[in-house]
């Protein structure tokens, strides 16, 4: 990822950059009114597939019981397996583009 993007700072917004790796939904607007529709799956063919083939790993593997996995297992029995890895990866790439843009290093918090 940090090889692709140069600076994350060309990005004015988290949704312009995971709509320019091809994740976000294509927006049509009229009157005021914003639709959005399907996935346009432009962008970066290379860094989306990778995020995708990850993220499907990861739910497969969502055999423990922390609250994480807990949340990622509910919402794949509501909306399918597909539709939320992609949410998914769109949720991760604008963490990335958070980290990104603001050059700090990734902390994990653990709660017990």
């Amino acid at each position: 990822m940090v090889a692709s993007v140069n600076d994350a700072k060309h990005f004015d917004t988290s949704r312009s950059f995971v709509a320019w790796i091809g994740l976000v939904p294509r927006q049509y607007t009229k009157g005021g009114v914003v639709w959005l529709a399907r996935i346009s799956k432009r962008g970066e063919k290379y860094i989306r597939t990778s995020l995708i083939h990850g993220t499907r790993g990861v739910i497969a593997d969502c055999k423990k019981t922390d609250r994480t996995r807990i949340w990622v297992k509910y919402l794949v029995k509501r909306q399918g397996f597909k539709r939320e890895t992609v949410a998914l990866d769109a949720k991760n790439s604008r963490l990335i583009w958070a980290l990104l843009h603001s050059e700090k290093a990734y902390q994990v918090d653990y709660i017990k």
